[in-house]
């Protein structure tokens, strides 16, 4: 009895905000999974139709949907999140401006990941293809993925860890999503991992 208690007082707790397919968050489930101490408590969207509450519910994970008034004109989403106590909020493809309360409420304990190389190709509206449409179309030698901190301003939050993938000329825009995607997977719950064990 004592040990379970022990356990579950070492146990650590992700929160995934995400807003479509779902590819990374179910990645970092599964990681977890397999990980002792450590789980993926909790899915939020704020997309109703988001392929990822269907990943979440198939995997047991609990999930749930919220509206803008819920995130930023009331202190709703906030509270919740206070009762869970995630010791990591891992956002995985998710599109919206988080809430100063937020980052005030939980700090350094957000992370995001961006498809490119930060600062280069960031802010609003840069998310998946729009961003490797410009890496291609710029010409660039390289691109990769940033996985940072999250502050008031999209992708400028303090940079955790970068990784570079080369470009080639025969470099498309499904190749270059296939080269970001497999970095992604292979990066993102290690990074995530070697947070919550600092």
């Amino acid at each position: 009895m004592d040990n379970s208690k022990a356990n579950s007082h070492n146990f650590k707790k992700i929160v995934i905000f995400a807003s479509g397919n779902g590819t990374n968050a179910e990645n970092i489930i599964n990681y977890f999974n397999k990980v002792p101490n450590v789980k993926v408590s909790h899915v939020f969207s704020n997309n109703a139709k988001a392929k990822v509450l269907q990943k979440a519910h198939f995997k047991n994970v609990s999930a749930g949907v919220f509206d803008r008034q819920s995130f930023y004109d009331s202190n709703e989403m906030l509270k919740l999140l206070q009762e869970i106590q995630p010791n990591l909020i891992v956002l995985a493809g998710f599109l919206w401006l988080i809430p100063t309360s937020l980052i005030k409420a939980f700090p350094n304990q957000i992370i995001n990941i961006h498809p490119a190389l930060l600062p280069k190709y960031g802010g609003k509206g840069m998310y998946g293809d729009h961003v490797h449409r410009a890496v291609l179309e710029n010409k660039e030698e390289k691109s990769g993925i940033s996985i940072h901190y999250v502050n008031e301003k999209y992708d400028e939050g303090q940079i955790i860890k970068q990784i570079e993938v080369e470009l080639e000329a025969v470099d498309t825009l499904r190749t270059l999503r296939d080269k970001i995607h497999s970095l992604e997977y292979t990066t993102y719950p290690k990074v995530i991992h070697e947070l919550l064990n600092k």
